[in-house]
């Protein structure tokens, strides 16, 4: 299984449909919303986003669905970056409920060398999540430092850390 691209195998214009999808919970929301601290009603209570929403449901929160989105994107895009550089924007086009599947796509816009080190690049993608019918919900520009494969061979390879199984002896 891939896990991320180097440099080199990044290519302009390029679609990856990130799989599987994530249908978000009443559970997930809350839980998310407790633990960054974002208390307000329209995600909490179902009392108040039922009388005084126009949506008349609770809506799950945006960064969630913009969490999801980054992290359903790693195994395409981000698995083998050196950073996130900048998330040069972030626009909530449709709410989400409870029940909605939040699926993914990253196309890549841009790439160019790093400047300061030639063993490294910088892609500029832009993602997209939808819902189960299509719907646009979010959509996020970023930068993203990435190795080329020069800066991976020196390191050890694909999975440098890992360690090696040891039999055991009988």
């Amino acid at each position: 299984m891939q896990f991320g691209r180097t440099y080199e195998e990044f290519e302009v214009g390029a679609t990856y449909k990130h799989w599987p999808g994530k249908t978000v919970t009443e559970y997930d929301d809350h839980l998310f919303c407790l633990l960054t601290m974002n208390h307000h009603p329209l995600h909490m209570d179902t009392n108040y986003a039922e009388k005084t929403t126009d949506f008349g449901r609770n809506v799950v929160v945006g960064n969630y669905i913009y969490s999801l989105l980054l992290g359903m994107s790693v195994p395409d895009i981000s698995g083998k970056a050196i950073a996130n550089l900048e998330i040069e924007s972030l626009k909530h086009v449709a709410p989400t409920f409870h029940g909605d599947t939040i699926y993914g796509q990253t196309t890549v816009l841009d790439k160019w060398p790093s400047k300061s080190k030639n063993d490294r690049g910088i892609v500029h993608v832009e993602t997209k999540g939808y819902k189960q019918d299509g719907t646009l919900v979010c959509v996020f520009r970023r930068k993203v430092m990435v190795p080329t494969e020069t800066y991976i061979k020196e390191r050890g390879g694909e999975q440098p850390g890992r360690p090696e199984l040891k039999e055991q002896e009988k």
